[in-house]
């Protein structure tokens, strides 16, 4: 069985969007995994589709409704995870896109205007997961990203295993510096020990320049 995204939005025709490319959309071409996406409009009950309300206690924006919602995500509800995409969620690591990539999928909510009612997140146990310290229109794009990050990792989506085990935040760094042909480019040469042959000077360099990196541009990792 492959892995599998189901969606719920209230823009659809976003997807598959750059999920459709590249090596990510050939794996779903070939089969790796499957995406699926819910019109949260789809689940409302009244003549003009209405999704959201005025929050409670006043302010401004809307808030989708708990009660349309849990509808949706019922429809769709299995063991797969449960993911609401938002800014006030706990921050997106590689650990948890690999926890994803070993299950069968996930079940994502793009919220949009000023949130989701708490109940609905509380009783149908939404695990709140956000991309960074911003904030978005809506949820889409997010959920592209984590759907991304989670099916590079998928068997067969990306090629060999070697391809993505030396990348950023795999072992807990940042990725060192990366070379290639010319030799010469703006009068800036390739590291002399990138081109020795010796592998094990090679190895010793590049984690040098890893945790150098990581220690001036993300030094919480370190910590």
């Amino acid at each position: 069985m492959s892995w599998r995204a189901d969606v719920i939005t209230l823009f659809p025709e976003l997807f598959p969007g750059p999920l459709g490319a590249s090596v990510i959309g050939r794996g779903m071409a070939e089969g790796a995994w499957s995406l699926q996406t819910t019109q949260l409009r789809e689940f409302a009950t009244d003549k003009h589709r209405t999704v959201d309300d005025t929050p409670s206690g006043g302010g401004a924006g809307m808030v989708l409704k708990p009660d349309i919602l849990a509808k949706a995500i019922d429809a769709v509800a299995d063991e797969r995870p449960r993911i609401l995409m938002s800014p006030r969620g706990k921050p997106l690591t590689q650990q948890r896109v690999r926890e994803l990539a070993a299950g069968p999928g996930a079940i994502i909510v793009c919220g949009r205007f000023e949130g989701v009612d708490q109940r609905v997140i509380e009783a149908r146990a939404l695990e709140e997961i956000s991309i960074g310290d911003y904030v978005l229109a809506g949820g889409e794009v997010a959920a592209m990203v984590l759907i991304e990050a989670v099916v590079r990792l998928l068997p067969g989506v990306l090629g060999a295993a070697a391809s993505h085990a030396d990348e950023s935040f795999e072992d807990g760094l940042l990725e060192y510096p990366q070379y290639t042909r010319p030799q010469v480019f703006e009068d800036r040469e390739i590291p002399a020990v990138l081109t020795s042959g010796d592998h094990g000077k090679i190895e010793k360099w590049r984690r040098a320049e890893s945790l150098a990196l990581t220690k001036a541009r993300r030094p919480d990792l370190i910590e």
